[in-house]
């Protein structure tokens, strides 16, 4: 599988759009992690926001591509007893014009 997956990044379309889904990709995976350090299930986590196992199965799939709100990941950080906070980095991707040269 680590070949396909290696074979099919050799394709610089598919390597832009993986790259431009890691960050979503990471901030699932740590919503995993947090709720699972917690010692909660998806249907307890769902209990706590007021929610169906469903949605939250939803938002953690990382075969799902969409993006969750930032209040739903506040929201979610909050039940854990954790905050949120975002950074702002240079782009790395190739190819995306840095803002910083632009004016």
């Amino acid at each position: 599988m680590e070949r396909f997956r290696e074979k099919t990044l050799e394709n610089p379309e598919v390597q832009a759009a993986y790259d431009a889904m890691a960050p979503t990709f990471e901030v699932k995976r740590r919503m995993i992690a947090l709720r699972k350090k917690a010692g909660l299930t998806q249907e307890q986590m769902a209990d706590k926001l007021g929610t169906k196992k469903s949605n939250i199965s939803r938002l953690e799939s990382l075969g799902h591509s969409g993006s969750p709100r930032l209040s739903t990941i506040e929201e979610y950080a909050r039940v854990l007893g954790y905050t949120t906070r975002i950074a702002f980095e240079p782009n790395t991707i190739a190819g995306v014009p840095d803002a910083r040269r632009t004016g």
